[in-house]
C-alpha cells in the first residue's frame, strides 16, 4: 500500500507492530550475548578474549552497513530492505543456534549483523511514511520506548532463558518471532524509489572509514601502542577524505553530506553523538561502581540499573507527543539538562548510599534522556526532504553507534588511567558532555528564530 501522509488505521498499528518487534529482536540480541559470553566461551572451549568477537563482530557489521543499506533503501524501497534484513536476521539466528564452534558462531553473528543493519538502517524512514507528519513524534516515541524496554529487559531475558535451557536457545527464540514479524511486515508501506544506481565504491570507502575509526577508538580505550592507534586513525582519515570528496558532487550521496548542510539536521546529529557518548560513559562505568565500590552483587546491580531504562521508556512516548507540538531545541535542552543533573548527582553520591538514594538519581538520568531522544530523532527525520529519508535514518543510527563506541572506549581509557576513581571521572565527563549537548540543542532555537525573520 502507498502512504502519502501516513497509513490509515488499523494498517498503521500492524506496521508499527512489525517494526517494533523486529527492533526488539535486534536490540535484545545486542545485549543478551554479553550476558551469555562466559557460558558460550566455556561450552565452545574458547578464551574470554576470543569470545568477545561474538559481540564485536555483530556491532561492527551493523555500523559499517548502516549508511549503505539506508542508501540502497532509497533506491529499491525501505520496505524491501527491511523485510530482507528481517529474513536474513531470522535465518542467521538459526545458524547461531546450530553453531558448534566459536568460528561458526562468529560468522553467523556477522550475517546476523547484516540482517540487523537492514532492520535498523531504514526503520525511522519507514515510520515517517507510516505516521502522518502531525503525529510523527508519536511513532518515533514508540520506537524509542521499544529500544529502551528491550535494553532494560535484555539481561533478565538472557538469565531466564539460561536458567532453563542452553545458550543456543538465546538465538533460537528469534526464529518463530522473526517468522511472525515477516507476516506482519506485509502491511509496511511501499515508498517511492530513487532513479539512480548503487554506489559500490562509496560503500567500500564507508566501510573502511567507520571500520578503521572504530578500531582506532577502541585501541585508544584499551591502551594499544601508539603505532597501532596512529595507523588506524591515519587509515580512517584517508578513507574519510576520499569518501567525502566522492560524495560532495553527488545529488543523493551515500554519506549524507547534503543533509549535513541543513543546520537543523547537523545540529541534531551532533547532539545525538554527544548524548550517546555521555550515556555510554555512564552506563558502562556505573555497574563497576555498584559492585567494586559499593559491594552490591550482580542481581542487585541489575535491579539498581533498571530505573534508568524504565524512566526512559516511560518518558519516550510522552516526549514524542510533545515533539509534535513543541520545538526539539527546547525539549532537547531540557531533557539533556535533566540528564546531566542526574549524572552529576550520581557522581556526588555519599559513601554508603541506600538503594532509594541511587534509584531516584538513575530515574532522573533516564527520564532526561527519554525527554531528549524522541524530539531529537523527529528533528533528524523531518529536517531531511522526504526522498532523503533513508539517508537521514541511516545517519541517525550511525550517530548513535558512533557515540556509544566513543563512550565505551573512553570508559576503558579512564579505567586504565584512574583505576578505582574511573567511575567518578566517567560520570563527571558524561555530565559535562551532556551539558555541551544541551547547549548545542538550544542553538536550534536560534536557527528557528532566524528562519522566521
Amino acid at each position: 500500500m502507498d502512504a502519502s501522509d501516513g497509513l490509515p488505521l488499523p494498517q498503521r498499528r500492524w506496521a508499527m507492530f512489525a517494526i517494533g518487534l523486529a527492533i526488539m529482536m535486534a536490540v535484545l540480541d545486542g545485549t543478551i550475548a554479553n550476558v551469555a559470553l562466559p557460558t558460550i566461551a566455556r561450552d565452545l572451549n574458547a578464551t574470554p578474549a576470543d569470545s568477545v568477537w561474538v559481540v564485536n563482530a555483530f556491532q561492527l557489521v551493523i555500523t559499517v552497513l548502516m549508511l549503505p543499506l539506508a542508501s540502497l533503501g532509497e533506491i529499491v524501497g525501505y520496505r524491501r530492505i527491511y523485510r530482507i534484513g528481517l529474513a536474513v536476521f531470522t535465518l542467521s539466528s538459526l545458524a547461531c543456534a546450530l553453531s558448534d564452534s566459536l568460528l561458526a558462531l562468529t560468522l553467523a553473528r556477522v550475517v546476523q549483523g547484516v540482517g540487523a543493519a537492514g532492520i535498523m538502517s531504514v526503520n525511522a524512514a519507514l515510520v515517517r511514511f507510516i505516521y502522518p507528519r502531525a503525529r510523527l513524534g508519536r511513532g518515533i516515541g514508540i520506537i524509542a520506548m521499544v529500544v529502551a524496554v528491550s535494553a532494560a529487559v535484555g539481561p533478565t531475558v538472557a538469565a531466564a532463558i539460561l536458567s532453563v535451557a542452553s545458550w543456543p536457545w538465546l538465538f533460537a527464540v528469534n526464529v518463530p518471532i522473526g517468522i511472525a514479524t515477516l507476516i506482519a511486515g506485509r502491511g509496511l508501506p511501499r515508498t517511492p524509489h530513487a532513479v539512480r544506481g548503487f554506489d559500490y565504491l562509496s560503500a567500500l570507502l564507508n566501510a573502511l572509514f567507520f571500520g578503521l575509526l572504530i578500531v582506532a577508538i577502541d585501541s585508544v580505550g584499551h591502551g594499544e601502542g601508539a603505532l597501532v592507534v596512529g595507523l588506524a586513525f591515519l587509515g580512517a582519515a584517508l578513507a574519510g577524505v576520499a569518501l567525502v570528496l566522492r560524495q560532495l558532487p553527488q545529488a543523493s550521496p551515500l554519506l549524507p553530506v547534503d543533509l549535513l548542510r541543513i543546520p537543523l539536521f547537523a545540529l541534531s546529529i551532533g547532539t545525538s553523538v554527544c548524548s550517546f557518548t555521555a550515556q555510554m560513559l555512564a552506563y558502562v562505568s556505573i555497574p563497576f561502581y555498584f559492585q567494586d565500590v559499593l559491594g552490591r552483587d550482580a542481581v542487585a546491580t541489575v535491579l539498581l540499573m533498571t530505573p534508568w531504562p524504565v524512566a526512559a521508556a516511560v518518558m519516550a512516548p510522552i516526549a514524542g507527543r510533545l515533539a509534535d507540538r513543541h520545538s526539539a531545541g527546547i525539549l532537547g535542552a531540557l531533557g539533556l539538562s535533566a540528564f546531566a543533573a542526574g549524572l552529576a548527582l550520581l557522581a556526588l553520591l555519599p559513601a554508603s548510599p541506600g538503594d532509594a538514594n541511587i534509584a531516584w538519581r538513575m530515574a532522573l538520568a533516564g527520564a532526561g534522556f527519554g525527554l531528549f531522544q524522541s524530539p531529537n530523532n523527529r528533528a533528524i527525520i523531518t529536517s531531511a526532504p522526504s526522498e532523503r529519508s533513508g539517508g537521514a535514518s541511516g545517519m541517525l543510527g550511525t550517530a548513535r553507534l558512533l557515540g556509544q563506541t566513543t563512550g565505551a572506549a573512553l570508559v576503558a581509557l579512564m579505567f586504565g588511567l584512574a583505576g578505582a576513581h574511573a567511575t567518578y571521572w566517567a560520570l563527571g565527563t558524561a555530565a559535562v558532555v551532556s551539558l555541551a549537548a544541551a547547549a548545542v540543542s538550544s542553538t536550534r532555537l536560534i536557527g528557528a528564530a532566524a528562519q522566521r525573520l
